[in-house]
């Protein structure tokens, strides 16, 4: 089965929650060091999505403008730009930037005949009239568009917002902030929803958090259970070495099992990214056994090190849930932490 890509959405916005203003000019809101943040976010990306609005206001080249990301877009065997993605219903001009700047591919959906004059120019998809946003992405997911960022304008975040196609943000959950040349850099995330199975389990893993050792690090629990849902092993932090995390505790019960082709980590905490006590993250021992899904409930806060479990699991192909409305059990059995 074709998946849609993931959706993430980028806006500059006022602080008083404002996209532009009514005057003829384009309010840029945004300074030289988001400009890198957004060309971060372009690289990583597999397409950018604006609305025709856009095309026709801003002009925009839509190009990923570091030589240092493109140079690694294409070592990880991507091409040097990611495609362009447009809709509209009444047409484009073909001489607009969007199309005659860069060497990408170049997409828009439109209405049967609305877009004509641009098919020398770029491939023009029938996506119903009105354009449908759900045939849209699943038209981009039989084209191998993995991750999609969708750079607006604000109709187009609205579209998505309200019809639940965005992955970051729905809900609007806040994970990190940062300021920056004073302004703030907000990254959301949504959280995918959790089946009964995934809520007990995970249950099961903070449970098994009281059975830590007194530590000076978190207390974690994990629970990896096998494609049907049957448990494969359990552990917890300090289990077996003062220093062992809950899921390399629970793997090392497991290692070589055929199962983990199919399983499923369920932990209490974010899995680690990095560490200084063994030289392989619980991120990195996740992915080198092979599980496809993991499940938890609490993002690791800063407390030690900035962590990118999640990202880095996404990254791979991993599908990773989030489960927030847990974070206050994991949270008590961490009391002894300040975070």
């Amino acid at each position: 089965m074709i998946s849609r890509p993931h959706v993430l959405l980028s806006a500059a916005q006022s602080l008083d929650g404002y996209l532009d203003d009514t005057s003829p000019e384009r309010l840029v809101l945004s300074t030289e060091d988001d400009f890198a943040v957004v060309d971060r976010l372009r690289a990583e990306a597999d397409a950018i999505f604006v609305g025709a609005g856009t095309v026709r206001a801003d002009n925009p080249r839509l190009l990923v403008r570091s030589p240092e990301l493109r140079r690694q877009r294409l070592e990880q065997g991507k091409p040097e730009q990611p495609v362009k993605v447009t809709v509209t219903t009444r047409g484009l001009d073909p001489d607009a930037r969007f199309f005659t700047v860069g060497d990408s591919e170049k997409i828009v959906y439109a209405p049967p005949g609305a877009a004509d004059e641009l098919k020398g120019v770029a491939t023009v998809v029938d996506a119903g009239s009105p354009p449908d946003f759900g045939r849209v992405l699943d038209d981009l997911g039989q084209r191998g568009i993995r991750k999609l960022l969708v750079e607006g304008g604000g109709g187009i975040h609205t579209r998505f917002l309200t019809e639940g196609l965005a992955d970051e943000p729905r809900p609007l959950t806040l994970t990190s902030a940062r300021e920056l040349q004073g302004m703030a850099i907000l990254e959301y995330r949504a959280a995918a929803e959790p089946d009964g199975a995934d809520v007990r389990r995970l249950k099961e893993a903070i449970a098994l958090a009281a059975e830590c050792p007194p530590s000076h690090t978190f207390r974690v629990g994990a629970v990896i259970t096998d494609a049907g849902g049957e448990v494969i092993a359990t552990g917890h932090s300090g289990e077996g070495d003062p220093t062992n995390h809950a899921e390399e505790a629970a793997l090392a019960k497991c290692a070589g099992d055929p199962r983990l082709a199919g399983a499923t980590m369920y932990s209490s905490l974010e899995p680690c990214s990095n560490r200084s006590s063994h030289p392989r993250s619980c991120t990195q021992l996740i992915l080198d056994a092979g599980i496809p899904r993991v499940v938890f409930a609490w993002r690791e806060p800063p407390v030690f090190v900035d962590a990118r479990g999640t990202e880095l699991l996404r990254e791979a192909g991993r599908h990773v849930v989030e489960v927030p409305a847990l974070t206050p059990e994991v949270q008590r059995e961490n009391t002894h932490l300040e975070f």
